[in-house]
Protein backbone atom coordinates (compact mmCIF):
# COMPACT_ATOMS: atom_id res chain seq x y z
CA UNK A 1 0.00 0.00 0.00
CA UNK A 2 1.33 3.65 -0.64
CA UNK A 3 1.21 6.39 1.25
CA UNK A 4 -1.98 8.25 -0.98
CA UNK A 5 -3.85 5.16 -0.49
CA UNK A 6 -2.68 4.66 3.21
CA UNK A 7 -3.45 8.61 3.94
CA UNK A 8 -6.96 7.98 2.24
CA UNK A 9 -7.88 4.83 4.41
CA UNK A 10 -6.48 6.79 7.56
CA UNK A 11 -9.35 9.79 6.85
CA UNK A 12 -11.93 7.39 5.58
CA UNK A 13 -11.23 5.19 8.99
CA UNK A 14 -11.14 8.26 11.47
CA UNK A 15 -14.24 10.07 9.20
CA UNK A 16 -16.19 6.73 10.34
CA UNK A 17 -15.20 7.56 14.35
CA UNK A 18 -17.04 9.67 16.32
CA UNK A 19 -14.28 9.20 19.40
CA UNK A 20 -10.57 9.30 19.39
CA UNK A 21 -8.68 6.58 17.89
CA UNK A 22 -5.21 5.40 19.20
CA UNK A 23 -2.33 5.54 16.79
CA UNK A 24 -1.97 1.46 18.14
CA UNK A 25 -5.13 0.65 16.50
CA UNK A 26 -4.74 2.33 13.08
CA UNK A 27 -0.77 0.94 13.34
CA UNK A 28 -2.98 -2.24 13.54
CA UNK A 29 -5.84 -2.14 11.24
CA UNK A 30 -3.33 -0.19 8.15
CA UNK A 31 -0.53 -3.29 8.85
CA UNK A 32 2.19 -0.67 9.80
CA UNK A 33 4.20 0.67 12.55
CA UNK A 34 2.83 3.24 14.74
CA UNK A 35 5.80 5.35 13.75
CA UNK A 36 4.61 5.20 10.47
CA UNK A 37 1.07 6.78 11.30
CA UNK A 38 2.59 9.57 13.93
CA UNK A 39 4.07 10.55 10.54
CA UNK A 40 1.70 10.03 7.97
CA UNK A 41 -0.77 12.58 10.94
CA UNK A 42 1.80 15.14 10.60
CA UNK A 43 1.47 14.51 6.83
CA UNK A 44 -2.21 15.35 6.77
CA UNK A 45 -2.22 18.10 9.15
CA UNK A 46 0.03 19.87 6.89
CA UNK A 47 -2.05 19.24 4.08
CA UNK A 48 -4.96 21.24 6.04
CA UNK A 49 -6.67 17.86 6.91
CA UNK A 50 -8.01 19.08 10.27
CA UNK A 51 -7.18 16.07 12.59
CA UNK A 52 -7.35 16.90 16.69
CA UNK A 53 -5.10 15.09 19.25
CA UNK A 54 -1.64 13.85 19.52
CA UNK A 55 0.77 10.91 20.01
CA UNK A 56 -0.28 9.12 23.36
CA UNK A 57 -3.51 10.39 23.13
CA UNK A 58 -5.57 9.59 20.18
CA UNK A 59 -6.54 11.34 16.91
CA UNK A 60 -9.60 12.13 15.61
CA UNK A 61 -11.31 14.25 12.82
CA UNK A 62 -13.02 17.36 12.77
CA UNK A 63 -16.77 16.38 12.07
CA UNK A 64 -17.28 19.27 9.69
CA UNK A 65 -14.20 17.25 7.48
CA UNK A 66 -15.04 16.16 3.69
CA UNK A 67 -13.33 14.22 1.39
CA UNK A 68 -13.12 13.16 -1.88
CA UNK A 69 -16.12 10.74 -3.64
CA UNK A 70 -15.70 6.85 -2.04
CA UNK A 71 -12.88 4.50 -4.60
CA UNK A 72 -13.33 1.36 -4.02
CA UNK A 73 -10.19 -1.15 -5.05
CA UNK A 74 -11.13 -4.59 -7.08
CA UNK A 75 -11.09 -6.89 -4.13
CA UNK A 76 -13.70 -4.30 -2.04
CA UNK A 77 -15.96 -4.12 -4.93
CA UNK A 78 -15.72 -7.98 -4.96
CA UNK A 79 -16.54 -8.38 -1.45
CA UNK A 80 -19.09 -6.18 -1.10
CA UNK A 81 -20.79 -7.56 -4.54
CA UNK A 82 -20.91 -11.11 -2.43
CA UNK A 83 -22.21 -9.47 0.22
CA UNK A 84 -25.13 -8.22 -1.77
CA UNK A 85 -25.80 -12.20 -3.25
CA UNK A 86 -25.98 -13.05 -0.17
CA UNK A 87 -28.39 -10.32 0.96
CA UNK A 88 -30.50 -11.89 -2.57
CA UNK A 89 -30.36 -15.37 -1.64
CA UNK A 90 -30.99 -15.30 2.07
CA UNK A 91 -32.63 -12.15 2.88
CA UNK A 92 -36.60 -10.82 2.82
CA UNK A 93 -37.90 -8.75 0.13
CA UNK A 94 -37.33 -5.72 2.35
CA UNK A 95 -33.53 -6.05 2.87
CA UNK A 96 -33.10 -7.33 -0.73
CA UNK A 97 -34.98 -4.10 -1.88
CA UNK A 98 -32.26 -1.68 0.15
CA UNK A 99 -29.32 -3.79 -1.14
CA UNK A 100 -30.39 -3.02 -4.60
CA UNK A 101 -30.61 0.71 -3.37
CA UNK A 102 -27.19 0.26 -1.98
CA UNK A 103 -25.23 -1.26 -5.24
CA UNK A 104 -26.69 1.79 -7.36
CA UNK A 105 -25.07 4.03 -5.08
CA UNK A 106 -21.96 2.17 -5.11
CA UNK A 107 -21.83 1.63 -8.79
CA UNK A 108 -22.24 5.50 -9.58
CA UNK A 109 -18.96 6.37 -7.80
CA UNK A 110 -16.72 3.64 -9.07
CA UNK A 111 -14.35 5.00 -11.98
CA UNK A 112 -14.83 4.26 -15.30
CA UNK A 113 -11.65 2.04 -15.95
CA UNK A 114 -12.50 -0.23 -12.76
CA UNK A 115 -16.27 -0.38 -14.04
CA UNK A 116 -14.86 -1.36 -17.56
CA UNK A 117 -12.69 -4.00 -16.38
CA UNK A 118 -15.59 -5.49 -14.24
CA UNK A 119 -18.28 -5.27 -16.79
CA UNK A 120 -15.95 -7.96 -18.45
CA UNK A 121 -15.59 -9.93 -16.08
CA UNK A 122 -17.56 -13.00 -14.68
CA UNK A 123 -18.04 -13.94 -10.97
CA UNK A 124 -16.27 -17.03 -9.29
CA UNK A 125 -19.34 -16.56 -6.43
CA UNK A 126 -22.60 -18.63 -6.92
CA UNK A 127 -25.27 -18.03 -4.19
CA UNK A 128 -28.56 -20.04 -5.08
CA UNK A 129 -31.71 -18.91 -3.99
CA UNK A 130 -33.29 -22.60 -2.92
CA UNK A 131 -35.78 -22.23 -0.27
CA UNK A 132 -35.49 -18.77 0.21
CA UNK A 133 -39.05 -17.67 0.78
CA UNK A 134 -39.68 -20.16 3.41
CA UNK A 135 -36.28 -19.56 5.30
CA UNK A 136 -37.14 -15.29 5.52
CA UNK A 137 -40.61 -15.64 6.83
CA UNK A 138 -42.03 -13.23 8.69
CA UNK A 139 -38.37 -11.51 8.62
CA UNK A 140 -39.78 -8.23 8.07
CA UNK A 141 -42.55 -8.14 10.61
CA UNK A 142 -40.08 -9.31 12.90
CA UNK A 143 -37.76 -6.25 12.29
CA UNK A 144 -40.67 -3.75 12.65
CA UNK A 145 -41.64 -5.49 16.03
CA UNK A 146 -37.85 -5.30 17.58
CA UNK A 147 -37.60 -1.58 16.29
CA UNK A 148 -40.82 -0.79 17.50
CA UNK A 149 -40.11 -2.57 21.03
CA UNK A 150 -43.31 -4.83 20.41
CA UNK A 151 -44.01 -8.50 21.64
CA UNK A 152 -45.46 -11.09 18.96
CA UNK A 153 -47.95 -13.57 18.78
CA UNK A 154 -46.85 -16.88 16.94
CA UNK A 155 -48.58 -20.30 15.86
CA UNK A 156 -44.91 -22.43 15.95
CA UNK A 157 -44.62 -26.27 14.68
CA UNK A 158 -41.52 -27.67 16.72
CA UNK A 159 -39.58 -30.61 14.81
CA UNK A 160 -42.42 -33.01 15.57
CA UNK A 161 -45.19 -30.54 14.08
CA UNK A 162 -46.48 -30.07 17.35
CA UNK A 163 -48.32 -26.59 17.34
CA UNK A 164 -48.27 -24.48 20.48
CA UNK A 165 -48.96 -20.50 20.53
CA UNK A 166 -46.09 -18.23 22.40
CA UNK A 167 -46.09 -14.52 22.94
CA UNK A 168 -42.72 -13.65 22.74
CA UNK A 169 -40.16 -10.76 22.78
CA UNK A 170 -38.11 -10.64 19.50
CA UNK A 171 -34.74 -9.56 20.19
CA UNK A 172 -32.74 -10.49 17.08
CA UNK A 173 -32.62 -12.72 13.87
CA UNK A 174 -29.71 -15.38 13.78
CA UNK A 175 -28.69 -16.96 10.73
CA UNK A 176 -26.78 -20.16 10.90
CA UNK A 177 -26.18 -20.78 6.97
CA UNK A 178 -29.00 -23.01 6.41
CA UNK A 179 -32.08 -21.30 8.30
CA UNK A 180 -32.39 -17.85 10.09
CA UNK A 181 -33.68 -18.45 13.96
CA UNK A 182 -35.64 -15.78 16.27
CA UNK A 183 -33.92 -14.94 18.87
CA UNK A 184 -36.55 -14.31 21.73
CA UNK A 185 -37.56 -14.12 25.18
CA UNK A 186 -39.95 -16.85 25.30
CA UNK A 187 -43.34 -15.24 27.63
CA UNK A 188 -44.96 -18.68 28.10
CA UNK A 189 -41.59 -20.33 29.12
CA UNK A 190 -40.26 -17.79 30.99
CA UNK A 191 -36.75 -18.36 29.55
CA UNK A 192 -34.51 -17.20 26.25
CA UNK A 193 -35.75 -19.41 23.50
CA UNK A 194 -34.96 -19.86 19.57
CA UNK A 195 -37.56 -20.18 16.79
CA UNK A 196 -37.08 -21.12 13.17
CA UNK A 197 -38.46 -18.77 10.80
CA UNK A 198 -39.09 -21.54 8.83
CA UNK A 199 -41.79 -23.24 11.45
CA UNK A 200 -43.59 -20.09 12.28
CA UNK A 201 -47.11 -20.69 10.95
CA UNK A 202 -48.47 -17.52 11.93
CA UNK A 203 -47.46 -13.93 13.22
CA UNK A 204 -48.91 -11.37 14.32
CA UNK A 205 -47.47 -7.76 16.38
CA UNK A 206 -49.16 -6.77 19.70
CA UNK A 207 -49.24 -3.29 21.00
CA UNK A 208 -47.93 -4.76 24.13
CA UNK A 209 -44.21 -3.15 25.01
CA UNK A 210 -40.77 -5.73 25.44
CA UNK A 211 -39.24 -5.88 28.39
CA UNK A 212 -36.12 -3.63 28.89
CA UNK A 213 -33.91 -6.31 31.01
CA UNK A 214 -34.38 -8.75 28.05
CA UNK A 215 -31.68 -8.08 25.00
CA UNK A 216 -29.90 -9.67 22.24
CA UNK A 217 -26.89 -9.21 23.92
CA UNK A 218 -27.99 -11.12 27.18
CA UNK A 219 -29.59 -13.79 25.16
CA UNK A 220 -26.14 -14.65 23.80
CA UNK A 221 -24.46 -14.96 27.06
CA UNK A 222 -27.11 -17.45 28.09
CA UNK A 223 -25.87 -19.30 25.08
CA UNK A 224 -22.61 -19.01 25.82
CA UNK A 225 -21.92 -17.12 22.23
CA UNK A 226 -18.88 -14.29 22.58
CA UNK A 227 -20.74 -12.32 19.62
CA UNK A 228 -20.43 -8.65 19.12
CA UNK A 229 -23.72 -6.81 18.64
CA UNK A 230 -22.70 -3.84 17.71
CA UNK A 231 -24.32 -2.03 14.17
CA UNK A 232 -20.51 -1.96 12.70
CA UNK A 233 -19.20 -5.08 13.45
CA UNK A 234 -18.11 -7.38 10.67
Amino acid sequence: MNKAERLFQLVTYMRSRRTAVTAQELAQRLNVSERTIYRDMQSLVLSGVPVEGEAGVGYLLNSDTTIAPLMFTEAEIEAIVLGMRLVKSWADDEMIASADQAMTKIRSVISEPLMHRLNHRTTPFIVPEYGRTERVRFGEQIRQAIHQDRTVQIEYADAQQHMSERELEPLGLVFWGTSWTLAAWCCLREQYRSFRLDRIKQLVITDRTINRHHTLQDYLTHQGDDVNTEFWAI
